[in-house]
Parts: C-alpha cells; structure tokens; sequence
C-alpha cells in the first residue's frame, strides 16, 4: 500500500499554517508598498516578526529598514539584544528618541513617570519623515480588546490616526493596500498568532531572546499589584520597599508600567508549561499602561499609537 495516499503525511502544523500566512503577508507588502518599515524593539514578538521576514525573502536581504521608538526607560538587557540582533543581519536602524523630544521641549514628562504614552509624536513623525508607506507591527489580537479589532493591514489617515470604521474586509487572505498620498497601513504579520504561539515557534525555531524573559532574581519593588524595576525613571517612592524576587517578564516595554510576575520558568519548556495554564493575557497581567481606563489602548491608537 503506497503511503503517498495518506493525507496526513501532507498536513502542516499550526506553526507551520501560522508562518505560512505571515511570510505570506511580508511578501505581500514587499510588492505593494515603495517604503515600509519594521518596528523593531528587541522584545520577542519583533524578534520573532523580523525572523519570519528573514524566512520570507531568504537567501535574500530584508528589503526593509528597522525602527524603535525608544523611550529611554527601556530595559539595558532588551537594547542589547535588539543592537546585537541588527549588528548580526546586517540590517539599518532608524530610533525615534522620546528623550530627544523632551529635551527640545516638545514632550513633558508625564507625573507618573511613564513615557509609553509620549511615543506617539515621535513614531508618527518618524513615519513622515521617512516617508514609510507600510509600518509593520508586532501586535497580536489576543493581546487587548483594541488590537482584537484590527485588520492586518490597517489604514491610517495623513495624521496617522486610526478609525476602526475604516477597517477594510479581508477575505481569503485577500489584502487591501490602497492608500492616499499622506496615508499609510500598519501591517501586522502575527494577528492571529498568540502568546503560547509565538513562544512554541521561539522554541522550535530556536530563536534568541533576551534573558529577562526567563525566571531570574532582580530587584523589584511593589506599586498597584505590580512588581517593577528600580530605575532612573522614578521609582521606588518612599514606602515601596525593594526586595529581591524570583521573577519573569511576560512583555518588555518601558520600565516604568511594565511589571515582572512570580515565576521559576527559566527554559522555554517551562514558559511554555507556565503560559499554557495562565488566564491572563500578558499585557492584562503586566502593563500598567494598559489599565488607565478600559479604553485607554483604543485611544493611544486613535492617535497614532500602535
């Protein structure tokens, strides 16, 4: 009996379903757009979005440039990985500074100290500057109820604000680039991947991350349920004793509103165990950014935030 028969030997993983569909939608862009983009911060889902876009046009260069908005309250361990990351392809990195913008006087330092919310002036006038027609990102929609809403590719107007109302159809895989001058898209490649996703596919893909995504000892302190990072930025205050814990994080973002959870996962099989049994999305459980209000990330993007 010939084994040729048997269509399970054809059958594709999830994984393998998931990395077609977003390789799929980097080459789209690549033929439709004259100048995009990839938003690359050195935390796993941009590491995992410029891997796949390596995969895409392998043996190839990515035909596209990287940008950070960087707040200058980003993690050390994280800004390492992202320059040793760039340095290793060989890839151009535009960084868009908050710092810079304040310091011009362009920018105030917000009361909490978070700059998280600061990073929308200089992604949108970087966007203009360089004149990037398609901004690719690493959001995903189980992350918060506001990505949940977007398309992949996702319209823009000319002040790069965000009207879901603008969302276009997108049946079949079927993609709609069409945009007036001044406009542009932002394009996420991993929407319908998920956090245990994109950690099963840094497994079998072995991808490099930085170490503050597995379970070390740090110096933390307290501040509304949350367990942050001592820093510049402007904690602790006094009462909030720092201690050292054994702790994890599920998402890198400014210091400042991204919080670490109690973990012992120190391999990838044991993050991997650890998300499966989780009931919170990673940005719901760390970003404090994220619980200003209950719409407090559909209003960043409507401004021009990702």
């Amino acid at each position: 009996m010939s084994g040729f028969s048997d269509d399970s030997l054809y059958a594709l993983s999830h994984l393998d379903v998931l990395e077609s569909e977003s390789v799929h939608i980097f080459r789209e862009v690549a033929g439709e757009f004259e100048r995009p983009v990839i938003l690359f911060s050195g935390g796993k889902d941009s590491i995992v979005m410029l891997h796949l876009a390596l995969k895409a046009f392998a043996p190839a260069p990515v035909p596209f440039t990287l940008l950070h908005v960087d707040t200058g309250h980003n993690f050390p361990e994280v800004l390492a990985c992202r320059d040793r990351t760039v340095a290793g392809h060989g890839l151009r990195l535009h960084i868009a500074s908050v710092q810079d913008y304040i310091d011009r006087g362009v920018l105030r330092e917000r009361p909490d100290g978070t700059r998280n919310p600061l990073q929308t002036l200089p992604l949108t006038e970087a966007i203009q500057e360089h004149r990037f027609d398609a901004v690719f990102g690493g959001g995903r929609r189980d992350e918060e109820k506001a990505r949940a809403k977007e398309r992949v590719f996702s319209l823009r107007d000319e002040f790069s604000q965000w009207d879901p109302r603008r969302q276009r159809p997108e049946l079949w895989q079927l993609y709609n680039g069409r945009h007036a001058p001044g406009e542009h898209v932002r394009v996420f490649p991993l929407s319908n991947w998920t956090e245990l996703d994109v950690w099963q596919y840094i497994a079998r893909e072995e991808i490099e991350l930085p170490a503050i995504y597995f379970a070390h000892e740090r110096e933390v302190f307290s501040r509304n349920g949350m367990w942050l990072t001592p820093g510049d930025w402007g904690g602790p205050k006094e009462g909030e004793p720092v201690e050292v814990r054994r702790v994890r994080y599920r998402t890198v973002g400014d210091m400042s509103c991204t919080g670490a959870v109690d973990s012992g996962a120190a391999t990838l099989d044991a993050v991997i165990t650890e998300i499966a049994s989780s009931r919170l999305t990673e940005r719901g459980a760390t970003r404090a950014d994220d619980k200003m209000s209950e719409a407090a990330m559909e209003d960043r993007k409507r401004e021009g935030y990702f």
